[in-house]
C-alpha cells in the first residue's frame, strides 16, 4: 500500500507543485502520522473503559433485577449459567480467536491449585448473588468496597505480609464507613450482609491465595487462560449444588419460560456479560494499568450506587451515602499509600 501511494506521488509530483494542491496521493508527515496513531490509540482505551463500565455494571443491575424484582431466587443456578458461558466463551476466545495464546496446565499440583482457587470463587459469586437478593446494590458496592481490608488481613494471615503503618491506618474509614452505612440503611437486612461479607472476604482470599499458588515461571497463568480452566471447574462444582439446593430450578425455568420468553433472553444476556466482565478486565488491565483498573473500580461503584438507586428507586439515607463516601475515601487513599509505599 505505501510503495503504490510514494509511486502515485513521484509521478504526479510536477503537476501537483504546478497546481499548488497537495493532491491525493500525498504524504503525510511522520509526525501527523504518529498523532493520528495515538488518537486512535485513546479512542480505543476510552471505548475499551466504556465497555468495561457498561459489562461491570449490567451485570451487577440485570443480577439485581433478576434475583429481586424478577422474582428468580435461584442464586446457585444463576451462577452456573455465569460459569457456563465463561467456559464456553473463553475456549473461542483464546482457541479460535487467538486472543491470548493458550497456557497448559502443566502438572497436577498445578490443576489442584486451580481447582482450589474456583470453589473459592464459586462461593464467592454465589454469595454475591445471595446477597443481592435481600440488599440494595447501593449498600452492597459499599460492603464489597472492603476488599483490600479482607486482603490485608488475609496477607499478613497466610504469608505474615505487613504493610506500612500509613496503609494500615487508610483501612480504619474503610470500616467505619461500612458500619455508618449499615446503621444508616433503610434496607438492611442481616443474613443479606452477611452473604455480601462471605463474597467480599472470599474474593479477596481468591487473590491473595492465586498469589501464592501461581507464583512459579511454570504455573503461572494470565487472567484469560485462568479463567478458561476455572469455569469448567465450577461448573462442575454448582451442578451438583444446584440439584440438591434449588432442584425445581429447570423445571420452574421452562415453565417462565413458556409464559415469558423474556427470561431466556435475560439470563443469555446475563450471562454473556458476566464472562465480558472478566475480558474488558484483562483487556482495560494490559492497555492501561493495573493502578488505573483499581481507580477505575472506585469511581464505578460510585456510578453503579447512582444508576442503581435511580433504576430501582431503592430508599436511601444521609447516614448511609455518607458512610459509603467515607468507605470510598478510604480506598482511594488505601489505593495511593500501596502505591507510594511501592
Amino acid at each position: 500500500m505505501q510503495e503504490s501511494v510514494m509511486a502515485g506521488g513521484l509521478a504526479q509530483g510536477k503537476d501537483k507543485l504546478s497546481k499548488g494542491g497537495l493532491g491525493a496521493n500525498h504524504i503525510p508527515h511522520p509526525l501527523v502520522l504518529g498523532m493520528g496513531s495515538k488518537v486512535s490509540g485513546s479512542v480505543f482505551t476510552v471505548g475499551l473503559i466504556g465497555a468495561w463500565y457498561f459489562s461491570n455494571i449490567g451485570v451487577l443491575l440485570l443480577n439485581k433485577y433478576l434475583l429481586s424484582n424478577y422474582g428468580f431466587k435461584f442464586p446457585i443456578f444463576l451462577t452456573m449459567c455465569h460459569m457456563t458461558a465463561c467456559a464456553l466463551l473463553s475456549y473461542v476466545a483464546i482457541a479460535w480467536l487467538k486472543a491470548v495464546p493458550m497456557q497448559t496446565i502443566r502438572s497436577r499440583p498445578q490443576f489442584l491449585k486451580i481447582t482450589a482457587l474456583s470453589i473459592i470463587f464459586c462461593g464467592s459469586v454465589v454469595c454475591g448473588n445471595i446477597s443481592l437478593r435481600f440488599l440494595p446494590v447501593s449498600f452492597n458496592q459499599a460492603i464489597g468496597a472492603t476488599t483490600p481490608f479482607f486482603t490485608a488481613v488475609f496477607a499478613y494471615l497466610m504469608t505474615f505480609k505487613t504493610e506500612a503503618w500509613l496503609t494500615y491506618a487508610t483501612l480504619v474509614p474503610v470500616v467505619t464507613g461500612v458500619i455508618i452505612a449499615s446503621g444508616g440503611e433503610p434496607s438492611f437486612h442481616l443474613y443479606g450482609f452477611i452473604m455480601c461479607i462471605a463474597a467480599t472476604a472470599a474474593r479477596a482470599l481468591k487473590s491473595v491465595l492465586q498469589g501464592i499458588l501461581l507464583t512459579s515461571e511454570g504455573e503461572k497463568l494470565n487472567s484469560m487462560n485462568l479463567l478458561l480452566y476455572m469455569a469448567p471447574i465450577a461448573v462442575v462444582v454448582l451442578l451438583p449444588a444446584t440439584l440438591i439446593l434449588e432442584p425445581n430450578v429447570l423445571g420452574i425455568t421452562i415453565a417462565l419460560a413458556r409464559t415469558d420468553i423474556s427470561i431466556v433472553v435475560l439470563l443469555i444476556i446475563n450471562s454473556a456479560m458476566a464472562y465480558f466482565v472478566n475480558l474488558t478486565n484483562f483487556l482495560v488491565t494490559k492497555h492501561t494499568s493495573a493502578l488505573t483498573l483499581q481507580v477505575l473500580g472506585n469511581a464505578k461503584g460510585a456510578v453503579a450506587v447512582v444508576v442503581s438507586i435511580l433504576l430501582f428507586r431503592n430508599p436511601v439515607s444521609v447516614t448511609g451515602m455518607l458512610g459509603y463516601g467515607l468507605t470510598v475515601f478510604g480506598v482511594v487513599l488505601y489505593g495511593e499509600s500501596k502505591r507510594r509505599c511501592k
